[in-house]
């Protein structure tokens, strides 16, 4: 039997383990360990009784908490001399774990046991699957044991790391292995039917970290903080109630997104929390996702928009640098921590690789002073909104080519906008677009940034000659978009156009993006609305990434023939803009039948495959467990259709 993997949150910290709480740091296809700021603080963590791993009696379940039931290891015949209970949850930088050993024999037992731990301190993009190697001159790792367990360095040039281990009782001693782990090791003398428990504490201290930690001192104490900060999150949002589906997929993903906060600065230097894009490989701010679920979220947790904004402005480029993708005014897509980022082996440090975070950081910051009225931070904001205007216009392409375009980035992106990996741009029978490549969403959003940068121009910022300016660039571009863009032979928008302005002909989801930004006029948008629901389109759990039929489509494809939560709330708000009020409702009931089947929460991605064909969403295989964008869509759902 497999050992399955399980993921637990808080915050930039989370940790993966398996059935029986132990993490072997070997696992292919998906990173087990604890990890923050991209870095694997634990690597190894495994239990032994009496010199043997245990097996699973009640292994761990989905939740918050990892607790699983373990007995020694033997036959039908052979009575466990003993049941281990172990319990164990994730912090701010800490990792919490209880191990209560209980007799279940009526003399005095004694039991020796082992916890092997060890930090690699590795890279995350280290354990991707493209099989690259990254040097480290320099590196090296040292082990020290203290008194109460046992502390893990690393160092390389300036950065550190670190990684100690706290046990109490202490144990009897810390044991070489021979692997540069070391084993904690206690003699345990119980009492007839007696009950002795451990309690294991792990700080991750990474690079940079100047912050005074402390760890909790129970797995309980860290399952109570994090239920405090979901009930923060929960409180006051009015769900629906004749329609509990919902309910339920609303109350999941707003919990899931209080998990999902992690640290940020603003322009001021000022603490912020933003959303992550996404767990395991995604605990980072994007800021396209961080955008498009502060979008989803503003109805209903505003600060949410006002965190992101503020974050992304901070972190907005002020000057041009290739490897970056940097242009003045641009923001940023991506952003990380961790050691490769720190000395440059991968650009994602401070990377700009996106053609639609920029019009979408427009969007939200016109809808939140819609939405809140909240016009001081418009104002505050007023000098990075124009820059993101400018590099529209400017380096973005508005102004030379009449769209924003891409190029794919050479050790970055090959596409730019939310359909990212390599070939989700492609014409209808798989071939990829080349050269520049204009995205159909992208202009979308641009359209929406302009329009909304206008009324925003106007009520903060009173200046009616920029305003103008802009709503006349919105109207050019949406003329130049429907004659560029529109397939007669189709009646349905590409879904890019390439190097040579040719269409990239792909029937894709894409064209729903429209609706939501407005961008089509509305006998198109209609026609396209209802187009996504045919049984091509539609799965019967949401709209396809492509449809199905065309030799480009793979129900197991990343882009070219899943179905994405985001994308399909987007598509949903979309639909209840152009009034398709019933599509919008079926759309919306595919999305919470599939968060149903999946304890009410929705995955990053879902596989294409039809509902006719199985009566269960089929998962997608390395999809996010949590993400914030699929985790806020049940919420778009909720302003674009209500409790029908």
């Amino acid at each position: 039997m497999t050992d399955r993997l399980h993921l637990l949150v808080y915050g930039g910290t989370f940790a993966v383990v398996g059935d029986g709480g132990d993490i072997s740091g070997v696992r292919g296809g998906s990173p087990d360990g604890l990890f923050l700021r991209d870095a694997r603080h634990l690597s190894r963590w495994q239990l032994t009784v009496d010199g043997a791993v245990p097996e699973a009696l009640s292994p761990v379940a989905d939740g918050d908490t990892a607790r699983c039931v373990l007995v020694p290891r033997g036959g039908r015949a052979d009575t466990p001399a003993y049941t281990l209970f172990r319990e164990q949850a994730v912090g701010d930088g800490s990792f919490v774990e209880t191990l209560r050993v209980t007799s279940n024999r009526p003399v005095p037992t004694t039991v020796r046991l082992g916890v092997t731990a060890d930090a690699d301190f590795t890279d995350q993009f280290e354990l991707r699957s493209d099989h690259r190697t990254y040097a480290k001159p320099g590196a090296t790792r040292s082990r020290q044991v203290l008194d109460d367990g046992v502390e893990f360095t690393y160092r390389r040039g300036e950065w550190r790391s670190c990684t100690t281990v706290t046990a109490e009782p202490v144990p009897d001693g810390v044991e070489e292995t021979g692997t540069g782990a070391r084993r904690l090791v206690w003699t345990l003398e119980l009492e007839p039917h007696g009950t002795v428990e451990l309690t294991l504490r792990v700080m991750a201290r990474p690079h940079g970290e100047k912050r005074a930690l402390r760890v909790p001192r129970s797995p309980a104490a860290l399952t109570e903080q994090l239920i405090a900060l979901e009930g923060t999150f929960v409180e006051g949002v009015a769900f629906p109630t004749g329609w509990p589906e919902l309910a339920a997929a609303c109350a999941r993903g707003l919990a899931d997104l209080a998990s999902l906060q992690v640290p940020a600065t603003g322009p001021d230097g000022e603490e912020l929390r933003v959303p992550a894009a996404g767990a395991p490989w995604f605990l980072a701010l994007l800021g396209r996702d961080a955008l498009l679920t502060s979008l989803f979220a503003l109805p209903y947790r505003p600060g949410l928009a006002a965190d992101t904004l503020r974050a992304l402005a901070a972190a907005q480029a002020t000057d041009t640098e290739a490897a970056q993708v940097s242009q003045p005014g641009k923001i940023v897509h991506e952003l990380r921590h961790g050691e490769l980022a720190h000395f440059g082996q991968v650009p994602y440090g401070r990377y700009y690789g996106s053609v639609d975070a920029t019009p979408l950081f427009l969007v939200l910051l016109g809808a939140y002073v819609e939405h809140t009225g909240d016009v001081a931070l418009a104002r505050r904001l007023e000098s990075h909104a124009r820059a993101a205007v400018g590099w529209m216009l400017d380096h973005g392409g508005l102004t030379s080519r009449g769209y924003l375009v891409y190029r794919a980035d050479q050790g970055g992106l090959a596409n730019q906008n939310w359909k990212d990996s390599p070939g989700a741009i492609c014409h209808a029978d798989g071939t990829r677009a080349r050269g520049t490549v204009t995205a159909a969403g992208a202009q979308g959003y641009a359209y929406d940034a302009l329009r909304r940068t206008a009324w925003v121009a106007r009520a903060a910022w009173a200046d009616e000659v920029y305003a103008a300016l802009l709503e006349q660039a919105a109207a050019d571009l949406r003329d130049r978009f429907q004659r560029d863009f529109w397939m007669r032979e189709h009646s349905f928008p590409a879904l890019a156009l390439d190097g040579e302005g040719r269409q990239v002909d792909a029937l894709a989801s894409d064209a729903g993006h429209l609706l939501w930004s407005g961008l089509l006029d509305k006998e198109y948008g209609k026609a396209v609305g209802r187009r996504l629901l045919e049984p091509d389109f539609f799965s019967g759990w949401g709209v396809r990434t492509l449809a199905s039929g065309q030799p480009a489509y793979h129900p197991l494809s990343y882009h070219r023939g899943s179905v994405w939560p985001h994308d399909n709330a987007l598509i949903t708000l979309g639909l209840a803009r152009y009034g398709l009020h019933d599509e919008a409702r079926t759309v919306a009931h595919g999305l919470v039948d599939a968060a149903t089947a999946t304890g009410h929460r929705l995955p990053e991605v879902l596989a294409g495959y039809g509902r006719e064909s199985h009566g269960e969403p089929v998962p997608y295989p390395h999809a996010c467990v949590r993400e914030s964008r699929s985790a806020a869509a049940p919420l778009a759902l909720l302003t674009a259709v209500g409790g029908a």
